[in-house]
């Protein structure tokens, strides 16, 4: 039993060794870099480090109840509002907002490269004003209805 369980980590070690040099010695695009980039960025700006770090684990936490055909938002710790208590869902929400709002950087920035073609540069330049302006008014709601 001993020698088969000896061969299974040896093996495993090389395989793990074998993945990591790959990885290591792989030259990702200046796309690939920049998506990694910003979803590290979108990550850290929604609150992901928060909710790995806080004191209670995220996955024994209750987000909503359904009872009797309606939903109930349950808040993680006590009800006195503030800034530093989160729901769990609320990384998610604002790290969509957050991609809503480059969403709208990016279409802005498209529109500048087609001054060729105005009618499409136009649409994408209001397409993406109108993205980033909901991304902020929503981020800005959950802030103040936080503090309410």
């Amino acid at each position: 039993m001993s020698k088969k369980v000896k061969k299974q980590t040896e093996s495993m070690s090389f395989s793990l060794s074998r993945w990591f040099r790959k990885i290591s010695s792989s030259k990702p695009s200046a796309s690939t870099f920049t998506a990694i980039v910003l979803v590290f960025a979108v990550f850290l700006f929604s609150g992901g480090i928060f909710t790995i770090t806080d004191s209670g684990s995220a996955i024994s936490r209750l987000t909503s109840a359904y009872i009797n055909n309606q939903f109930f938002f349950l808040a993680t710790r006590s009800i006195g509002g503030g800034l530093g208590e989160q729901f769990v869902a609320e990384p998610v929400i604002s790290g969509a907002l957050y991609v809503l709002g480059f969403a709208g950087l990016l279409l802005m920035y498209r529109s500048a490269k087609n001054a060729f073609k105005p009618r499409q540069a136009y649409m994408a330049m209001v397409i993406g004003v109108s993205l980033i302006l909901l991304a902020y008014l929503f981020l800005e709601g959950s802030i103040l209805a936080k503090l309410s």
